[in-house]
């Protein structure tokens, strides 16, 4: 969508983007502090943060209770969500462009003075627990959160993080919100139809947020551990083995060099002709495997994840290794290349159709690091990934020698043992 950007600090130290886009019918919102789980005063209360997320949208100065700000938010088909991870707590509404100005204030009313209370405390524990308790039936969600504690990262799993429910208290939510609820600490993305009478207002609100200054808090950083051995989770009625590896560069990534591992994933498992996943499919391997790069402060990650039959684990881990070496020997060639920017390019294309989806592309890595992406040169950078940049970033990733594999299944830890020596000769070179 046709728009423009602009960067915003204001006066009580929040900052934010506003994206014009003159055509829009819609107005999307989005308000991140750096208050999720490991910002709890104490891991004891590690779910503080999740808890006062759901009490967001509650009683507040203005509304006794959720069911009548419920009623009145969305009276006209506004949406409004909000979310929590180890870092940040993120609040998002959209609403049709007649009612911008009632729903950014009801937004800035729930971020700003809500009033937490004992029923509402309470009934979100038992939300919260059966949450969490439902994630104990995902497999991705029971085997990731091993393989960040076994790489060092001071976290918790699903289960630790059920039993920290009991020990909080509404004092706890208070807490944690005037703490880490401070303008000096909120980063926003305003999308939208944004004429200079709007532009005034908009500033205006959220510079009149009642919330005290502060600091913008810095990401939480653990020292990275080499696991010596794989980790196992028993899950009796499993009859397959659900997996996730991943290989870790101790240090964080350049942007060009996201972009070249962004590349290699697509050409090892973006398509139904890829590498991997494409021979995987081709010889009923696996029915689905992911791979994707990511970064933090100090480090990096490649990850891995699927799903395989026993009988059918050893070879697809001979494939991704077989791969995975081709790469170390560099080939990829320039159609294989092209193949992919072109893949690329009409995704790019694709993905910006929606005012949210616009601002998505936006607020990700400003509420990050505070950077704001090109959206125009995006296709410029698509097309300047070379084949050396994705050898290069890749054999360091390699010779790192930081993995782990993770696996969750029916069958025996000796198999997952054996997994993992298959992927050890990959580093052993």
């Amino acid at each position: 969508m046709r728009h423009t950007v602009e960067e915003v600090r204001l006066q009580n130290g929040a900052r934010g983007l506003l994206i014009d886009i003159p055509d829009a019918m819609v107005m999307s919102y989005q308000f991140n502090f750096r208050a999720g789980s490991r910002f709890a005063r104490d891991q004891k209360i590690y779910e503080a943060a999740h808890i006062m997320e759901h009490m967001a949208f509650g009683a507040n100065a203005r509304f006794a209770s959720e069911h009548e700000f419920e009623a009145d938010f969305t009276k006209n088909g506004a949406y409004h969500n909000a979310s929590t991870s180890d870092m940040s707590m993120s609040y998002v509404a959209d609403c049709a462009d007649f009612e911008w100005e009632r729903i950014l204030d009801l937004q800035l009313l729930s971020i700003g003075q809500p009033k937490f209370n004992e029923c509402e405390f309470e009934a979100e524990k038992g939300n919260v627990r059966n949450e969490l308790t439902g994630y104990l039936n995902s497999n991705a969600r029971l085997l990731w959160p091993r393989i960040q504690q076994v790489l060092g990262e001071d976290i918790l799993t699903y289960e630790e993080r059920l039993k920290t429910i009991d020990n909080i208290t509404l004092l706890d939510i208070i807490e944690h919100h005037a703490r880490t609820h401070t303008t000096d600490n909120l980063r926003f993305v305003v999308a939208g139809k944004i004429t200079p009478e709007r532009r005034a207002k908009i500033l205006g609100m959220i510079e009149g947020l009642p919330l005290e200054r502060g600091q913008r808090f810095d990401f939480i950083t653990d020292e990275i551990i080499n696991p010596s051995e794989p980790v196992f989770i028993k899950k009796q009625d499993l009859k397959n083995i659900s997996f996730g590896f991943s290989i870790v560069l101790p240090r964080q990534m350049e942007d060009d060099e996201i972009d070249a591992m962004f590349a290699l994933n697509h050409i090892l498992t973006g398509t139904m002709h890829s590498r991997i996943y494409g021979q995987a499919r081709k010889r009923g391997l696996t029915y689905g495997i992911y791979s994707g790069a990511s970064r933090s402060k100090d480090s990096s990650a490649w990850d891995f994840e699927g799903q395989t039959n026993f009988d059918t684990a050893k070879p697809l881990f001979e494939l991704v290794v077989r791969e995975l070496k081709r790469i170390l020997e560099c080939e990829i060639s320039e159609d294989d290349l092209d193949a992919m920017k072109s893949y690329s390019l009409g995704s790019f294309q694709m993905g910006g159709q929606t005012v949210a989806a616009t601002a998505g592309f936006y607020a990700g890595r400003y509420f990050w690091d505070g950077h704001i992406r090109n959206h125009d040169k995006q296709p410029e950078f698509i097309k300047q990934i070379t084949r050396q940049q994705i050898f290069d970033v890749a054999k360091e990733f390699i010779e790192s020698g930081i993995f782990v594999l993770g696996a969750v299944s029916g069958g025996e830890e000796s198999q997952v043992r054996q997994l993992s020596g298959v992927l050890a000769e990959l580093f052993e070179g």
